[in-house]
């Protein structure tokens, strides 16, 4: 059955797989995420247990505002790792390494999954949406669009000193 796989048949599939596949696993894993599994008071016991051993005497407010804190982060980070993903499977394997195109398409993926996914919180038993959290989703994917734009853009490189001599 294999060998009625044509060769652009083939590099679909692999151009899929390679690029597609981690943002999937990336889009299930925060699906899973904002379900109650993973709700302010079950990680608030993770994070409290972490600090505690590192500092046995915080006070349970400081454990509050560090457990916001993660949280917040969390949210950050992972929006951030899903518009880096989401960026690279659009450029697939394009010797182009920034089209504003590709930003614009990442970013508007990821600010209607941030949407999505805080209306899916409403569902949640001990959970709850909030369009805070999706601006702040959505700024993480602004930073690393923007991360992406900064270090992947062509930049004009000085001349070889020797190539200024030459022409002095």
């Amino acid at each position: 059955m294999a060998e009625n796989i044509t060769p652009v048949e083939s590099g679909i599939a692999t151009k899929i797989l390679k690029y597609w596949l981690p943002v999937g696993l990336m889009i299930g894993a925060m699906y899973y995420a904002s379900t109650d599994v993973f709700s302010g008071e079950n990680t608030r016991n993770v994070v409290e247990r972490l600090v505690l051993w590192l500092r046995p005497h915080t006070s349970e407010r400081t454990l509050m505002k560090i457990n916001y804190l993660v949280r917040k982060m969390a949210h950050f980070t992972e929006y951030a790792i899903l518009a880096g993903l989401l960026y690279r499977a659009f450029r697939a394997d394009s010797r182009m390494r920034w089209r504003v195109r590709w930003a614009l398409y990442s970013f508007g993926v990821v600010v209607c999954w941030a949407l999505l996914d805080e209306l899916h919180q409403t569902f949640t038993r001990t959970r709850g949406g909030s369009i805070y959290d999706s601006l702040l989703d959505s700024s993480g994917a602004l930073f690393m669009l923007l991360m992406i734009a900064l270090f992947t853009r062509n930049r004009v490189r000085p001349a070889k000193i020797s190539n200024i001599k030459s022409e002095i």
